[in-house]
């Protein structure tokens, strides 16, 4: 399923090709119906909505609602040049061959100039272009910390409903802090290699916490065999209770392929297991209510408005620098005085 990134266009208007000429805008339900189909414009356009934030954000989620919770999550994360997009693209080979139907999400760094991602995730799966089983999208993450982009979840959504038996979600790479994949994956790998002081890495605080496996790509560099001994150890340090599930270590070279499978089986052995375990159910409500309280924080945010241009707030921070009020109690009156003007709003 080759990816279409049709141009946007003002609320209201019909969107406009590259031509310049003007297209029919599709209704939510029709573009609902061709993405379940495997229609790449149709996917493309409702992901497209769900990065501008579109108005018509909360009628595509409705619609994609009942044909959602099929697809398998896999999140793919790791420090900058240890081949994610390498490793994502061979772990696409591995998954087509056995006919499972795959999405890709790469969340890019965003351009400093146009906010966009810079494609090079997608550039480097070029082979699977041509194929109509395969979605690759890539996303910017528009400043967004975390490793992801802020629309991520929605756009999963669409690709879940899509059909996509398998949705790769391949993380910016920005290092420790790069733990919010697990928020959001069923499983999830985490990638390293030698000689680039992972095995120092791995032991830092998120790292052990996030992995459901563990690949050392580049496996045919000296020092693979000591990376992997020492995820080990530190595997081993970790307090888990005797039927918690045990992060096993592979061994890869992407560029190859060689191991791959082993990391297929490895995806596949851990969710067998959450399903036996319930935890696949824990996981996902949890996403769940990370997603609707994100939904909701964001929508509170919008009705506070800009608080800067709020008259209360300057005369509390001429209270507080003037050491007349302390900075608790000051946001206590805030806080009182946008609830009393919420609740007077019809």
């Amino acid at each position: 399923m080759s990816e279409e990134n049709p141009s946007t266009a003002p609320t209201g208007q019909a969107p406009v090709s590259r031509g310049g000429r003007r297209r029919s805008a599709a209704s939510v339900p029709d573009l609902v119906e061709k993405a379940r189909t495997g229609d790449a414009r149709a996917v493309a356009r409702l992901i497209s909505l769900v990065e501008d934030a579109s108005p018509l954000l909360r009628e595509v989620m409705a619609g994609l609602a009942p044909y959602t919770g099929n697809a398998q999550i896999v999140g793919i994360t790791g420090s900058p040049g240890v081949g994610k997009s390498t490793s994502t693209s061979a772990l696409v080979t591995a998954l087509r061959a056995s006919g499972k139907r795959v999405g890709v999400l790469a969340v890019d760094p965003s351009s400093p100039f146009s906010g966009g991602a810079l494609l090079g995730d997608r550039i480097r799966m070029q082979e699977h272009a041509t194929d109509p089983d395969v979605y690759i999208r890539s996303m910017a993450s528009r400043g967004h910390l975390g490793g992801l982009s802020w629309s991520t979840p929605q756009a999963l959504r669409v690709l879940d409903a899509a059909g996509c038996d398998v949705v790769l979600v391949e993380t910016v790479g920005v290092g420790q802090s790069e733990v919010e994949i697990a928020g959001l994956a069923d499983t999830t790998l985490v990638l390293l290699a030698p000689g680039m002081g992972d095995g120092i890495q791995a032991a830092k605080a998120g790292i052990l916490e996030i992995g459901d496996v563990y690949v050392v790509n580049k496996a045919d560099r000296d020092g693979a065999e000591q990376v992997r001994r020492d995820l080990r150890n530190m595997i081993a340090l970790a307090e888990r209770s005797e039927d918690a599930w045990r992060p096993p270590i592979a061994l890869t070279v992407a560029q190859t392929g060689q191991g791959v499978d082993e990391v297929v089986e490895a995806i596949d052995a851990h969710r067998a297991w959450m399903e036996s375990s319930g935890e696949l159910e824990r996981r996902r409500m949890r996403r769940a209510r990370d997603e609707i309280e994100a939904i909701a924080v964001t929508a509170l945010r919008a009705r506070w408005g800009d608080v800067h241009a709020r008259t209360e707030l300057d005369d509390l921070a001429e209270q507080v620098a003037a050491g007349k009020s302390d900075p608790y109690r000051a946001a206590d009156s805030l806080l009182d005085s946008f609830t009393e003007l919420d609740s007077a709003t019809p």
